[in-house]
Order: C-alpha cells, then structure tokens, then sequence
C-alpha cells in the first residue's frame, strides 16, 4: 500500500452509486478540479460535519469548477439515508471494498469493524494529485474552506 502523492494519477476505481449506477474515478470529476473523499461511515460525527459543510459549500464549489464525490464502506440504505439526511448533492459511492480502496489510494485501514479512516484528495483537471490528507484515526480531514482557499491560489497562479 503506497501513498499518493501530489502529481501521481489517481487510480481508476469502479464503485456503487448510491441510487444506482456506478461512480468511476478519476473519470468522474475529470476535466474539472476534483475532491474525492473518503469517509469513516455515518456513524462518524467528524464525517458527518465535513460531508455536511461540503454540501453548503456546493454553489462556491461549483462555482471554481469542482465536482465532489464521496465513498465509504457503509451499505446502499445507510448511505442513502446520509445522503437525505444532509441533502448532498454530489455522488455518493457506497459499499466500498476497504481492502482495495486502501491498496489503490494508501488511505488507512480501521480492523474491527473493517473500514477505511477519513482520506482526502484534491485533483487537478487531469486527475493527477494535487494534494492529499490521510487521517489515521477520528480527526484531520479536508475541510470546503481549505479546498476553495487553495483552488482560488491555484487559478491564480495560471
């Protein structure tokens, strides 16, 4: 299991959408800026928060041209009742495979119960990896500020 870091590609994930479908990484939010989160479960409060300031911060996201997706291990109805309970807008994968989630992203691993710690990655158009916040246990994640502050210094500087 191997870190990413900034200018590696993000590699290629198939999950389940929550409502049906598939969600496919980095092809997902490719050809915009891109936040992909990781997150505990529902039962997590700090997931809860990040994913619920995500969702308020969709116009000012949307308006810098990112797309936001978010997966966990959690089952299709326990995701599916996060997604209403917050009203998120942007997809949700659900019944992530832990195991080849973090062999594919680094992201860390929980062993009883089984399920990934809060991981976050901002891409860039072209799905490389322009940072990343790995979290080996209940705090440190990406927050909607930090990603805006840092996509408005990136515009910026082009």
């Amino acid at each position: 299991m191997t870190r990413l870091n900034n200018a590696d590609t993000f590699p290629s994930l198939t999950l389940q959408a929550v409502g049906g479908g598939t969600i496919t990484l980095p092809h997902a939010v490719a050809g915009s800026y891109g936040v992909v989160l990781v997150y505990r479960g529902s039962w997590c409060p700090y997931c809860n928060a990040q994913l619920a300031a995500f969702s308020r911060a969709t116009d000012t996201l949307s308006g810098l041209g990112v797309r936001v997706v978010a997966l966990s291990v959690d089952d299709e109805a326990t995701s599916a009742a996060l997604v209403a309970k917050h009203h998120l807008a942007f997809p949700v994968a659900h019944s992530a495979d832990p195991d080849a989630i973090a062999q594919a992203t680094g992201a860390y691993l929980n062993d009883n119960p089984r399920y990934l710690q809060s991981t976050g990655f901002v891409l860039a158009s072209d799905s490389t990896v322009l940072t990343a916040v790995y979290s080996s246990a209940a705090i440190g994640r990406l927050v909607p500020d930090d990603v805006t502050g840092f996509i408005r210094y990136l515009t910026t500087q082009h």
